[in-house]
């Protein structure tokens, strides 16, 4: 089957915090969204086929989920990632960030550190922050327009602030790097001999670029399967987002009893019945979905990357290895942190999630969201060259 991904599915009225909320959330009506990271494509007609039945059915009681379930998930992540997983380490969870705030109760205590990377992912920095616990950043170098991991300054923010758990984002959120395995290697060798656990967001996974292939951290070796903590969810491959669902491995016996503590703290027992039943049908059917989605993404990406070449030359795409997510350098415009705003929000029409959100670190950086139907994309980007000529 051929999947249409140029076809425009109106969202407005469904809503949707990336085109119903702009009001309260501070933007005007009209503007264009390329921010949250959801798609704006509908997912495979096997998992709304699903929904139906259940639908259909008309009782939506109390749900788990049962051997298919797991064997959808162990099929995905055995073909993708040459990693066989165990059904005894399976937490599942009502999305990622969820399991990022458990894991921060589960493994620190109040006034403790927690390291992370920024210009990373913001809901590492709110989770750590709202429970109490310290902030320590081992900022990513941009070299010669490449992110790069600074492990002596790693390693000494472990040592300095007797840190004992660490949020690592791989494929990194928002810069779009894919760690090769040296670099997770050395990681979890620094991790191993400091005596700390890492929670791995894995969510984009599924999403890599080129040469560049995704490994799971915990798939390297025994002992770092032992330290980890790995967090996983359809949501950002399928655009599953909404129905709440994230799978959670953890090998270690002892880390899943203090994880599934912190889970059953919180007052959370099932996952909703339609984020089950979605969840296995895409894993079972979304294979060729999938291959064609990314061709699209890929196409859209070297859109972006021709247009800012040709038309907005101030402007740098920092080269995604990985994510539908761009990350692109506006500080050679010379704003400030209001007047890039002005520029975007204002002038442009456009709602973009602003790199200061990232950490201080990304300050000057815009993150595009390129998930969406070509035409669309094009009107984001001719709307900017617009703006950015009009300075």
């Amino acid at each position: 089957m051929k999947y249409d991904f140029d076809k425009i599915t109106d969202r407005k009225g469904t809503d949707c915090l990336k085109y119903d909320f702009a009001k309260e959330r501070g933007r005007h009506e009209g503007i264009l969204p390329l921010w949250v990271a959801d798609m704006d494509f509908p997912t495979l007609s096997q998992v709304s086929e699903r929904l139906r039945k259940i639908t259909e059915h008309g009782i939506y009681g109390y749900s788990d989920a049962k051997e298919p379930y797991f064997q959808a998930l162990l099929g995905w992540y055995e073909k993708h990632f040459s990693w066989k997983i165990q059904k005894e380490w399976l937490i599942k969870t009502p999305g990622v960030v969820f399991a990022l705030a458990a894991a921060v109760r589960a493994y620190t205590k109040p006034g403790e550190a927690v390291l992370l990377q920024q210009p990373v992912y913001y809901p590492f920095s709110e989770v750590i922050a709202d429970n109490e616990r310290v902030i320590v950043n081992s900022s990513l170098k941009l070299i010669d327009g490449h992110y790069e991991i600074d492990f002596d300054d790693f390693e000494q923010k472990i040592r300095d602030n007797h840190v004992k758990l660490f949020l690592l984002c791989s494929p990194h959120n928002p810069v779009g790097r894919v760690w090769k395995k040296w670099e997770l290697e050395k990681i979890g060798e620094i991790c191993i001999r400091y005596g700390v656990i890492v929670v791995s967001d894995e969510i984009h996974s599924d999403f890599t670029w080129g040469e560049n292939k995704h490994l799971m951290f915990a798939s390297l070796s025994d002992d770092f399967a032992n330290i980890s903590i790995t967090c996983t969810a359809p949501s950002k491959t399928f655009n599953l987002a909404g129905l709440q669902v994230s799978n959670i491995f953890i090998p270690n016996e002892t880390l899943r009893f203090k994880f599934k503590k912190a889970v059953d703290a919180a007052g959370y027992s099932q996952v909703n019945v339609m984020g089950l039943e979605a969840c296995q049908a895409a894993y079972e059917y979304g294979e060729e979905w999938l291959t064609q989605l990314k061709e699209y993404l890929k196409d859209n990406i070297a859109f972006v990357r021709e247009f800012i070449h040709t038309r907005l030359p101030k402007l740098t795409m920092i080269e995604p290895e990985g994510t539908y997510l761009l990350w692109i350098d506006f500080r050679a415009l010379g704003l400030t942190e209001a007047q890039r705003q002005d520029l975007i929000e204002n002038k442009a029409n456009l709602w973009l999630d602003s790199g200061a959100m990232f950490g201080p670190d990304g300050e000057g950086f815009e993150r595009f969201n390129v998930a969406c139907p070509r035409s669309v994309l094009k009107q984001a980007f001719e709307q900017l060259e617009a703006a950015v000529n009009s300075l």
